[in-house]
Order: structure tokens, then sequence, then C-alpha cells
């Protein structure tokens, strides 16, 4: 006998959630290292090229990677993924 298909999940596919947190902390990210280019460009009398571009780079790059992160960190959470790994712990207590 044919089983019936599945009811379809509401909730968005995890890929597609990450790629949406992604946009979001991409730009958030070029706005934090927009800031500090202009706070850096503010505090030196002679502005440097170079010194700019490792700015951007070095505070973009780094909230970007903290975002993704800590967006993978909350999407496996909310898998449920980390519910099998947490079952040995709780099979070992007395």
């Amino acid at each position: 006998m044919p089983r019936p298909d599945p009811i379809p999940s509401s909730s968005m596919p995890v890929l597609q959630r990450f790629r949406r947190i992604m946009k979001w902390m991409a730009l958030f990210s070029i706005v934090v290292a927009a800031i500090a280019v202009l706070l850096v460009a503010r505090g030196d009398n002679v502005i440097h090229i170079h010194m700019l571009i490792a700015t951007a780079l070095g505070a973009g790059l780094s909230v970007l990677l903290a975002g993704a992160l800590m967006s993978l960190v909350f999407l496996s959470a909310n898998s449920g993924h980390d519910d099998e790994a947490n079952r040995f712990e709780e099979d070992e207590q007395p």
C-alpha cells in the first residue's frame, strides 16, 4: 500500500535560513568596516591607503566570520542535530 506524502514543513530549509542570515551579516560587516575606516581616517593626519584597506578588511571579515559561526551554532541548535550527541551523556548518568 502506498504511503502518503509527508506533510510539508512550514519552516524554511536550514540552508535558506543560513543564506538569509549571512546576507544581513554581510551588510552589517560592510557598515562596521566603513565606520572603522572613517574613525581611522579621522584620527590620523596622514592617510595611508594600505592602512585603510587593512582596517576595512580586518574589521569587516572579523565581523563576518563571527556572524557566520554564531549563525551556524544557532541553526544547529534549532535543527535538533545536537540532541543526538547529548543522548550519550544522559545514558551514562546513574
